[in-house]
């Protein structure tokens, strides 16, 4: 498992008249405000448009995003991203994920088709983590009759009171699961179709986090920071989508 998302080169992409393009704009957003039960995580919005991950002054940054769009010119596209950020023990978070498709001006007689699948997820421990957290989606079809333009945005925040990495063989079940996600991408199914497959991949994903959380500390070392009572791991599944 990488901490960047899977990109294929155009070698190896199933349908060479597809292409990826890398703009993004921002759609419908997902913000969270509370705690999260077993890590007093505080939620607030902002916003990013690039991929990247970081870790400045114990705060993680990550940010990911699938663009697809598809037009006259280039009437098939499609863009995925399934990442993994490890962050270790941090005092705060800002997480971003984003999947933007769009189909524009396609000839009626051959219908457009535009997929953004973007799968992110944020493993993090502490005891009083500030977390800003953003999951977006955005699908349009403009001028495009027929046209099959969907956008997928799933985001799991794992966080546990003391440090934890996920072990190799739930490395393993999540290298299936991205790879299983690839192709859906790149497949010819029906927006409604991948809706209902990126779905069941989800839940896989939650399960596989849940088994492998299941296995860490469920209370932080003790320390004159934190003397408070057992905090169990989580993980939370957002999901945004469009068509």
């Amino acid at each position: 498992m990488t901490d960047t998302p899977d990109r294929q080169p155009a070698h190896a992409r199933p349908h060479a008249a597809r292409h990826r393009k890398y703009r993004m704009t921002l759609g419908r957003r997902t913000v969270r405000f509370g705690m999260l039960a077993t890590a007093g995580l505080a939620g607030l919005a902002t916003a990013g448009t690039a991929q990247a991950e970081g870790l400045h002054n114990d705060v993680g940054v990550t940010i990911d995003d699938a663009m697809a769009r598809s037009s006259v010119v280039h009437p098939d596209d499609a863009d995925g991203s399934f990442t993994v950020h490890q962050l270790g023990t941090v005092v705060g978070a800002s997480v971003h994920n984003h999947a933007t498709a769009r189909s524009v001006a396609c000839d009626p007689r051959r219908p457009c088709r535009a997929i953004a699948l973007s799968f992110q997820i944020d493993l993090m421990s502490g005891t009083n983590i500030r977390l800003h957290a953003d999951n977006a989606s955005t699908a349009e079809n403009l001028h495009c009759a027929g046209c099959q333009t969907f956008a997928g945005a799933w985001q799991f925040v794992v966080d546990t009171a003391g440090p934890f990495r996920l072990d190799a063989a739930t490395q393993r079940r999540l290298d299936a699961l991205h790879r299983q996600l690839n192709t859906l991408v790149w497949s010819d199914k029906s927006a409604a179709e991948v809706q209902t497959e990126a779905d069941a991949l989800a839940a896989q994903v939650g399960d596989v986090l849940k088994t492998a959380v299941a296995q860490a500390p469920k209370t932080a070392p003790r320390s004159a920071l934190w003397s408070g009572p057992e905090f169990r791991p989580s993980v939370r599944t957002f999901r945004q989508v469009h068509r």
